[in-house]
């Protein structure tokens, strides 16, 4: 078909440029919002004379007709176009005649698209907050669940001091709670509308780029038209918050494997979200979070090819831009995926109490609290240390906890020990009394959960 751009050209545009050029197979995700900004545009040209209302209303009729055609799949956005702006455009003129070849009066593919971009990502910044929102409320009834739920804390993955599974929870909690933060600061920073901005020097036409903004949500018009063009930092920042998002999915999912194996036994995943062998019968494999992990690198490498492409464009617009668009939808939606999976995951994952604080004991996490009630007994802590490592060495040839030894063998090792060694290095007493803020102590968890039930209550004021 004729390009909207096709005036200046004597001969058309050989079939594998017209290809390699055309975005229409990935932009077409772009027409919902093409479609709103079209309809601002339209208000703002009547409002300031450059069209008539006749036309506007004409243009907005059939703007209309081609929206409720394609959700409806009686339109199809197809190949035949070059983009979805140029879909739209010709559609519509097709539709109302020569009214709809004012459309584009003012305007430029270069502005559309910018204007276009910021919308979508505007939409999925806040879809994606969302599924956060819900994963957080997900992590929170866990808490909830398990104040008292003891485990082993771990440093480089040996066991280190006991915890509850509630305050490991609560670290991803706080993980996540931040990913939010980070959304809500994106929403902000997209305060401004390039639309107006032309192709890079506005338009001699006298546009209400003020107005124009109002009608998108916008606080105001892009200050400079040559970076209203060219702006592409707000989405090189919402794709750094996925792969941050995705690398504590990563993380979180990598514990899940690990906890999940047979050496650990800590939780059971749920056979909706678990696969077998094809040879081995026996085999249930936590796939969803292999995948989520696995998936983080892909998203990771739309971070780092968007600011590739980005590095070297001199102002103002240039085609490489076009290649935001792929890499940046891919990403939204494997992010939104892991999330929805991830939570679907975690919401039905089943703790084994019992195999957890028997690991807490088995593995000297307590070690420390001992060390500690030495010291409160007199006794130097660099003493106190070397006596409880002897201690555990003992056990070790034993095969005993510290809790399985007999006042007798302690005292053999330091008369320092008393009757009440066995309540200070209990588990319970070992996490109860850890009650400064942000430790796992039952009454400094019962704070950490209220106050995260409060950030939950106040993410939708943060987007809005």
């Amino acid at each position: 078909m004729a390009q909207l751009w096709g005036g200046r050209f004597t001969k058309s545009t050989d079939q594998m440029v017209y290809d390699f050029n055309a975005s229409i197979t990935f932009d077409k995700k772009l027409f919902a919002q093409d479609v709103r900004g079209s309809r601002a545009h339209v208000k703002m040209l009547a409002s300031v004379g450059v069209i008539t209302d006749e036309e506007r209303d004409a243009i907005l009729a059939g703007l209309d007709s081609i929206e409720n055609d394609v959700n409806s799949g009686a339109l199809e956005i197809t190949t035949e176009y070059e983009d979805v702006h140029s879909f739209v455009e010709a559609n519509l003129i097709d539709r109302i005649g020569d009214a709809g070849k004012k459309l584009h009066t003012g305007r430029s593919r270069n502005d559309q698209v910018a204007l276009d971009m910021k919308l979508y990502t505007r939409d999925q910044v806040e879809k994606i907050a969302d599924e956060l929102s819900h994963l957080l409320g997900t992590i929170l009834h866990i808490m909830e669940e398990n104040i008292d739920t003891i485990m082993p804390g771990f440093t480089h993955l040996q066991k280190a001091q006991p915890i509850t599974v509630a305050h490991h929870m609560g670290a991803y909690f706080e993980m996540f709670r931040r990913d939010v933060m980070r959304l809500a600061n994106i929403r902000t920073t997209m305060w401004s509308c390039p639309l107006g901005s032309g192709a890079l020097a506005g338009t001699t036409y006298p546009l209400d780029r003020d107005m124009t903004a109002s009608l998108l949500g916008f606080n105001g018009p892009t200050l400079n038209s040559m970076d209203g063009v060219s702006d592409r930092d707000y989405l090189i920042e919402f794709l750094s918050a996925l792969s941050i998002i995705q690398m504590h999915l990563s993380r979180f999912s990598e514990e899940i494997i690990i906890w999940n194996s047979n050496e650990y036994r800590f939780v059971e995943i749920d056979d909706a979200y678990s696969t077998g062998s094809s040879i081995m019968p026996q085999k249930k494999n936590p796939d969803i979070a292999e995948l989520v992990r696995g998936k983080t690198g892909r998203v990771y490498g739309s971070l780092m090819s968007l600011l590739t492409t980005m590095k070297g464009i001199p102002l103002a617009y240039n085609k490489d831009m076009q290649e935001d668009k792929q890499m940046a939808f891919d990403a939204m939606e494997t992010v939104s995926n892991c999330i929805v999976l991830f939570d679907g995951m975690l919401s039905t994952i089943k703790f084994n109490k019992d195999v957890m604080a028997a690991s807490a004991k088995n593995g000297f996490t307590n070690a420390t609290d001992a060390a500690d009630y030495l010291v409160n007994h007199g006794v130097p802590f660099r003493d106190a240390h070397g006596i409880i490592g002897q201690v555990v060495l003992y056990c070790i040839n034993k095969g005993i906890a510290i809790d399985d030894m007999s006042l007798e063998e302690l005292k053999a090792i330091s008369p320092a020990f008393e009757e009440d060694i066995y309540d200070a290095i209990s588990m319970e007493t070992c996490v109860n009394k850890r009650l400064t803020t942000g430790a796992p102590g039952h009454d400094a968890m019962v704070k950490e959960i209220e106050s995260s039930k409060e950030f939950l209550e106040i993410i939708p004021n943060l987007f809005k």
